[in-house]
């Protein structure tokens, strides 16, 4: 299961087709003759840093869970919590993951994607209500974050480790095996990259562009 942002991935592809475009007017002059200068490659390093954060900040947000573990990948870091160590997910004004981190700590990881801010989610509680009103107990609380977490927390039950009735050394096995898993959380390397690389480009042209 994938969450993402759809709103967030349109703009990032829209932006990053205009700087696709400018680029290559810049390169080639579609629309007048190419002049490579210290202005052409600063508007280019602009382009590449436009596109550095569309890529952090609408391509790369998402809550992925699979069949061992969460990741919630925000712009610049990834945390990465094992079914075993995750301790609560919740669904406000943000999803929320609380795990054991690697030094048996509890660390909480907030989702950049499906984030409101605490006005829009009464709103979107309200309209949950109304809709609860018309259809049923079904939709109740069926917010974006509400609704996610909830998915989430339903493939957390399922793949928590099932022991026989009957069986309570087994049992006490999973629990034990449950306290040793750990989470992380790692820096995003091409994230990092994709806007250091063209920031410095920036950087460098302005200083460039001072002294000559």
């Amino acid at each position: 299961m994938t969450i993402r942002s759809t709103g967030g991935r349109v703009a990032a592809f829209a932006w990053l087709a205009f700087a696709a475009l400018n680029i290559a007017d810049l390169v080639f002059g579609f629309t007048g003759d190419p002049e490579y200068s210290l202005m052409t490659f600063t508007i280019a390093a602009l382009l590449l840093l436009g596109c550095g954060i569309a890529y952090t900040v609408g391509l790369r947000p998402a809550i992925i869970g699979d069949d061992e573990a969460v990741t919630v990948r925000n712009p610049l870091r990834d945390a990465r919590a094992p079914w075993g160590a995750v301790r609560s997910i919740e669904g406000k004004e943000a999803i929320v993951v609380r795990f054991t981190g690697p030094d048996g700590d509890q660390l909480q990881s907030r989702a950049w994607v499906h984030q409101t801010s605490p006005r829009a989610q009464a709103k979107a509680e309200a309209r949950a209500r109304k809709q609860d009103a018309k259809l049923g107990a079904q939709v109740k609380g069926r917010t974006p974050a509400g609704y996610a977490a909830q998915r989430l927390n339903e493939m957390r039950d399922r793949q928590r480790p099932k022991t026989r009735s009957g069986a309570p050394d087994k049992a006490a096995a999973a629990a034990r095996d449950a306290e040793d898993v750990r989470g992380s959380v790692s820096w995003s390397v091409p994230a990092v990259a994709a806007l250091a690389v063209p920031g410095v480009a920036v950087l460098v042209c302005c200083v460039l562009a001072l002294v000559s």
